[in-house]
């Protein structure tokens, strides 16, 4: 039977002859913990590898993510459905094994990681939802949700910011099931890392109220095997296992050096490496015994088979709770969810109402709420103002985890990563809010919300420099631009409380990526609309106001300016002007539509056009063309009463008034 050491070593044989192979990546962190990958994947990971999407499954997250190849080594070995030619092709154009592990591309890859400081804030946010679910679903001798979240980690995730606030986080809400390690290995690309990382790293993990296992021996099996059994023993706090490593194990002249942290080691070193290690195989062949040792497709079969066991006594003594679980962990929403959604949005525009856009959505929230127990919600401190509590609302604290809304602290990176890794985990609709402007906090999380498409709620309010008084650092500019260019980003910036109802319909039947959903601080009027109209709003842009025949002038606007734009319109009117005015609160979805709807809603053969929106200008050059105008920002704001800074800026009904005459 061959030893730990020959287990591990295939993980360093893989990995250093694809990186080799690609010439690129990072051979160093793979060869490094391997040992450590070893333990954890041989002896305690609870998965099936022909079934990566087993809900009860542990979690894995290589935070570290530029030791890709740590990951897919261990997922080719212990059966996954990713092959030795997938690994001969790392890094290589549209392969399934990239530099980094990206979500969706090969089975096992619970989240993309690389941006450093995300995976372990995933992971505190898998590890949440675990929580979560477990406290709402199992019942007394039905423990249908028990798994843990392991999350390997390195010095860089140690010092970037987001891993303080995740972290902290993580200990404050006692999340037993997260056990970390810590490559604790002195070295980063600029070298041996004393010189700028000398915190006591574990005496501030103790501090968050973590368990911290100390000096542990990553290239010791029986050091690490004790240490996770102290780990998963502690179920009121998570775990930090800091394991001492030599970066690039097995390399003769290159361990324990940032020369094997970021480049392949080459033919030579490689050849040395293999002498010391004893691995005499060739590039890219596991031998049988060691092969078949790994291979975990029978042990996973069996741990599946024994859950769906306890499922099915669960369905027989709660089947209506069961019923509700195995829903929501497929992602579906309730029967009566499109009628009630519709429903409601229907009463809203036959009651208007004079509100805030963050009022209507927070009375968005009180109806959906009440129809999604999956939706979590949660605020980066800032509850009062973005009104994200609603009426079925309940806290989540660290002794009772069964409510659904998180209060995140002042952290909007932590809970924007935190909320990807719940819905990555399944089982719950993540949103959280905090000022528009203080999404720059946050921005890398929401980008990798939207590269791995997941069905994440951006909420963010004071949309403008309406915010007033708070002045410039408070007041959004750029940021409705910037959330529109991300790709698989869905961007709505409402009118009224009609269209931010729609907004939140569309958010959560979206599955296939994030949506930000923009809100004012200032009461907003609302629209009339026909049936017609109001069916349009899910289109992202449409005609709120038209004329007879072809219009001479199209206004196009969003949020509290297309109240500007239609008494606009009406003045031009008045005046013998034919105006038609588009509401556009989401111009990704207007975008995506036929050609031939975009061009009955903007005809190419009407030149004059104004958009008008108190956000960055150069946006909407794409409707309005070189001869049309906009009214937008092209400074940013200053501090002094909303009403002022809007004719400050020329957001005015006499200034929209002036810009389209000069079009004629």
């Amino acid at each position: 039977m061959p030893s730990r050491k020959e287990l591990a070593n295939a993980i360093r044989a893989l990995s250093m002859d694809a990186v080799q192979k690609a010439n690129s990546g990072h051979p160093g962190a793979p060869m490094g913990m391997a040992d450590i990958a070893e333990v954890l994947w041989r002896d305690y990971l609870k998965h099936n590898p022909a079934n990566p999407q087993w809900a009860d499954r542990d979690r894995f997250i290589l935070s570290n993510g530029h030791g890709s190849m740590l990951l897919y080594s261990l997922l080719h070995l212990t059966g996954y459905d990713l092959s030795i030619e997938d690994l001969k092709n790392f890094r290589q154009l549209h392969s399934r094994t990239p530099g980094h592990p990206e979500y969706g591309y090969a089975p096992g890859v619970e989240t993309t990681t690389g941006p450093l400081g995300q995976g372990i804030t995933n992971g505190v946010g898998m590890a949440l939802a675990e929580k979560i679910l477990a406290a709402q679903f199992n019942r007394p001798g039905h423990d249908i949700v028990d798994h843990h979240t392991y999350v390997f980690m390195g010095d860089g995730c140690m010092m970037e910011g987001i891993s303080h606030e995740a972290c902290s986080l993580a200990g404050t809400l006692k999340l037993g099931k997260l056990i970390a390690f810590w490559d604790d290995n002195g070295i980063s690309i600029d070298g041996h890392v004393e010189g700028w990382f000398a915190d006591d790293t574990a005496a501030r993990f103790e501090a968050y109220g973590w368990q911290v296992i100390r000096a542990v021996d990553g290239h010791d099996a029986e050091a690490i095997k004790a240490a996770i059994e102290a780990a998963r023993a502690e179920t009121d706090k998570p775990t930090l296992i800091c394991c001492k490593t030599i970066i690039g194990f097995g390399s003769p002249n290159k361990a324990g050096s940032h020369d094997c942290h970021g480049a392949p080691l080459g033919a030579a070193e490689i050849a040395a490496a293999r002498e010391f290690l004893g691995w005499t195989a060739e590039p890219f062949v596991i031998p049988e015994p060691i092969a078949a040792e790994w291979d975990a497709k029978a042990d996973g079969a069996v741990l599946e088979r024994e859950w769906s066991a306890k499922l099915a006594a669960y369905q027989e003594a709660y089947p209506e709770l069961a019923a509700e679980y195995l829903r929501r962990m497929a992602g579906d929403l309730p029967a009566n969810w499109a009628e009630e959604s519709a429903n409601f949005i229907a009463h809203l525009q036959a009651n208007p109402a004079k509100i805030a856009s963050r009022k209507a959505s927070q009375n968005a929230l009180d109806a959906f709420g009440a129809l999604l127990p999956e939706l979590l919600g949660g605020s980066a401190d800032l509850a009062p103002s973005n009104l994200t509590i609603h009426k079925s609302s309940v806290s989540i604290t660290a002794d009772d985890a069964s409510g659904n809304y998180v209060h995140y602290g002042v952290r909007e990176f932590g809970m924007s990563a935190i909320m990807n890794g719940a819905a990555l985990h399944g089982g719950l609709i993540p949103y959280g809010a905090t000022f528009l402007m203080f999404m720059e906090y946050a921005r890398n999380a929401v980008r990798m919300a939207a590269l791995m498409k997941q069905r994440s709620i951006f909420v963010y309010t004071h949309d403008s420099i309406g915010l007033g008084e708070d002045g410039p650092t408070h007041q959004p500019v750029e940021q409705i631009a910037s959330l529109r260019l991300t790709p698989n980003m869905s961007t709505w910036r409402p009118c009224d409380q009609v269209e931010s109802a729609v907004a939140w319909k569309y958010a959560i039947e979206r599955k296939d990526g994030p949506s930000a959903l923009i809100f004012s601080r200032q009461n907003l009027a609302q629209m009339e609309r026909t049936p017609q109209q109001l069916a349009d709003v899910a289109k992202g842009g449409y005609v709120l106001k038209d004329c007879a025949g072809t219009p001479d002038l199209i206004f196009i606007a969003t949020g509290s300016e297309v109240e500007l734009a239609m008494t606009a319109a009406e003045q031009l009117s008045a005046e013998g002007r034919a105006v038609r005015v588009v509401s556009m609160p989401c111009t990704d979805l207007f975008d995506a539509q036929s050609a031939a709807y975009k061009e009955s809603v903007l005809p190419a053969l009407v030149s004059r056009r104004v958009a008008v929106e108190a956000g960055i200008a150069d946006y909407w050059y794409k409707y309005v063309g070189l001869n049309g105008a906009i009214i937008g920002m092209h400074s940013f704001g200053e501090s002094a009463p909303a009403e002022l800074l809007f004719k400050e800026f020329g957001f005015t009904v006499e200034n929209l008034v002036a810009k389209a005459k000069a079009l004629f």
